[in-house]
């Protein structure tokens, strides 16, 4: 390898790129680096470190279809070990980044253990793609009761929790108790919140043909959503179907609406209305990893990386980012200024001209920009109903929720994990739903510490 920007000759440490997360972004730079610097890496010349909180990458437009039973939770997933054998995975959390120092202070799960604390990672040049976290408002109670939808962990909660409030239902005789556990609030009427409540309302449908005393007319699903419409993503015309999509299904869509309160298990929203509920799901929007704010890189107002249409930061050498993170000129947009959207089709998109880049740079070649047109947006509202917007087409019902899953299917990283999604697809047009509940998952111990004469843990539920 040619020595790069700081200097290193042959026989000299080797070099080392750190990838900071493990989304979208760092899996496809990663794949692609080691792929591109093949030679380097076998050669000993040069290492890629890759540090990410969780062992896997979590393929998040599946969540919706994880929830329902549709997929299993282990092919939303793809287990970063396997895909970077020739990266360096650190499973652990960066704490904050000395771009000066060409340092990252990073918090493994073995710190703790040893109480030595965080430890230091050099780098010569430094991808950060940390993703975002849940943007959450100072909502009463929202803490105590609220429940999230980014990880597959919550995803799968959400599900134990459903099928969980409808055997209380079937099985209390205080109505107060029933009407509670059988109204589900959804807060947010993006991507996130409009597919998850369509996933699960379809699933709680289907699963009420198996209890003797739940039909499907005795839930009450609400969207709250702040703004007048949804899935801006899809456009207006289409937006507007889904809400009457939606409220065919009798679901309480309640736009231009904000969640006041939800203490005491009672959702209030600031038209008045006030819902018992022992479920609020809280997918209104994100906010940049809290890592970002621990470095002396180039910030815009909102928090997000300042970035070059070549992915690098603004005014700063050795370090790129993309995705979530980043906020990146839209090169194809008529008006002036405008970044690219944070979410998945350009995240992926990035992620590629990123590695390229970075590899053009080591070698002396010339950077290129990154630039590509929206395609357009699909959503699915549950089983074989959909919404779609893709290159200035208009598809709704079947044909959407099909594009949806061939769209997705070619996206999900790897051959393993999409033959297993279109195998489980496959079987379940030919059997039955599942619609059994293991929330004790959430507590394995539960059982063992109570033989052994502890308490059962309290149910958040």
């Amino acid at each position: 390898m040619a020595a790069n920007s700081r200097g290193r000759a042959p026989g000299s440490p080797r070099a080392r790129i750190l990838v900071v997360g493990g989304g979208y972004v760092g899996l496809y730079t990663a794949l692609r680096l080691q792929k591109k610097l093949k030679p380097e890496l076998r050669e000993g010349s040069l290492e890629i470190v890759v540090v990410t909180p969780d062992p896997y990458m979590t393929y998040q437009p599946f969540l919706p279809e994880a929830a329902a039973g549709s997929i299993s939770p282990r092919h939303v997933v793809v287990p970063l070990r396997r895909v970077l054998d020739g990266c360096k995975v650190v499973v652990g959390e960066a704490q904050s980044i000395d771009h000066a120092k060409r340092t990252a202070t990073v918090t493994t799960l073995a710190t703790e253990e040893e109480g030595t604390g965080a430890v230091e990672i050099s780098y010569d040049e430094l991808v950060l793609a940390p993703g975002s976290i849940s943007r959450t408002l100072p909502v009463p109670g929202l803490a105590d009761y609220g429940i999230g939808f980014k990880t597959v962990e919550e995803a799968i909660g959400l599900r134990n929790h459903v099928i969980e409030q409808m055997d209380i239902a079937s099985s209390t005789r205080d109505p107060a108790i029933r009407d509670a556990a059988l109204t589900f609030v959804f807060v947010g009427g993006g991507y996130a919140g409009v597919e998850a409540l369509g996933e699960l309302e379809d699933m709680a449908r289907y699963a009420s043909r198996y209890y003797h005393n739940v039909k499907p007319d005795d839930m009450k699903w609400i969207l709250v959503e702040a703004s007048d419409r949804i899935l801006p993503e899809v456009g207006e015309e289409m937006g507007r179907y889904t809400v009457r999509e939606l409220r065919r299904r009798n679901i309480d869509v309640r736009l231009e609406t904000r969640l006041e309160s939800c203490q005491d298990r009672v959702a209030v929203l600031d038209d008045g209305s006030r819902f018992p509920t022992r479920t609020v799901v809280w997918t209104a929007g994100v906010k940049p990893h809290p890592v970002l704010a621990a470095t002396d890189l180039p910030r815009n107002e909102r928090g997000r990386l300042k970035c070059t249409a070549k992915l690098a930061l603004d005014d700063t050498t050795h370090a790129w980012a993309a995705g979530d993170a980043a906020a990146v000129p839209d090169l194809t947009a008529d008006e002036p200024g405008k970044e690219c959207a944070p979410n998945a089709q350009h995240a992926v998109r990035q992620a590629k001209v990123l590695a390229d880049n970075i590899v053009a740079s080591l070698r002396g070649r010339p950077l290129t920009d990154y630039a590509h047109k929206y395609a357009g947006s699909v959503a699915s509202l549950g089983l074989h109903k959909g919404v779609a917007h893709v290159y200035g087409r208009k598809l709704k019902g079947y044909p959407a929720w099909f594009m949806h899953r061939v769209y997705h299917l070619s996206r999900v990283p790897t051959f393993n994990r999409k033959a297993r999604v279109l195998a489980e697809w496959t079987l379940a047009g030919l059997f039955k739903r599942e619609i059994v509940s293991l929330g004790s998952l959430e507590h394995p111990r539960a059982e063992f510490e109570l033989a052994a004469g502890g308490e059962r843990p309290k149910e958040s539920s």
